[in-house]
């Protein structure tokens, strides 16, 4: 079903600012002494592959699928592509001791403790939390649009439907063709038409034109006086 493309469009650009700032600061945050293990600037490393390039690259590419999404399941498959980005990020640190023997997953830590905190938060935790916040409102979104256009059809169609009822009825009347019929006369005593007459008998029936009873009475009364002319015209 296609929907709007604004759905989700707010929380994917958000997604991909979040997952531009996880694959990248681990290589520009050394410029303002914002690292772990060594302070050196563009330090490439397996554990900084593992841990923050591609969960980085994950979360872009889900958000990207968010902000160009025209159907449900694009959306959705959006929206878990960067869930996983930002629960890899939540738990990557601890799973990464089972592969290494280093203070930490890329690394300690450096300077002050209170710069340690924000260097945790910001390479890892908080922006992965971050990023499963936003992707879990894009799915809710997109999970409940189909209910809302079903509703928002039944009620565009409503009218549409008391609209075209009345002229599905007169559809099947016979059309008149503008011929005059003679009027049948029925015979004295015949009963009249019983109110068992359905509406759709009726309208079934063509259209007769009859006479009026004073135009046939002058008629007959016209009828001597022209025999009387044309049989003096005769003898004459």
């Amino acid at each position: 079903m296609r929907i709007a493309r604004s759905t989700g469009a707010v929380s994917g650009l958000l997604i991909v600012l979040l997952g531009t700032w996880v694959a990248l600061i681990p290589f520009v945050g050394p410029y303002f002494d914002y690292s772990f293990g060594t302070n050196a600037t563009w330090h490439y490393t397996t554990d900084r592959l593992w841990l923050d390039i591609l969960p980085g690259a994950l979360a872009v590419l889900g958000g990207m699928l968010l902000i160009a999404a025209r159907t449900r399941p694009a959306g959705i498959l959006g929206g878990w592509l960067a869930m996983v980005a930002g629960g890899w990020l939540v738990i990557g640190p601890p799973v990464s001791l089972t592969w290494e023997s280093g203070p930490g997953p890329i690394g300690r830590p450096l300077f002050g403790t209170t710069r340690q905190m924000l260097e945790l938060v910001g390479y890892f935790y908080g922006a992965g939390a971050l990023i499963i916040a936003f992707s879990a409102l894009a799915i809710g979104r997109y999970a409940s649009r189909p209910q809302i256009a079903a509703e928002e059809a039944i009620l565009a169609d409503e009218p549409v439907a008391r609209r075209t009822a009345p002229v599905a009825s007169t559809a099947t009347a016979p059309v008149a063709t503008g011929r005059t019929e003679p009027a049948e006369v029925a015979p004295r005593g015949t009963p009249a038409a019983t109110a068992e007459t359905t509406p759709q008998a009726a309208a079934s029936e063509p259209v007769r034109r009859t006479r009026l009873p004073f135009l046939s009475r002058r008629r007959h009364a016209r009828e001597p006086y022209r025999s009387e002319r044309s049989s003096a015209g005769r003898t004459s």
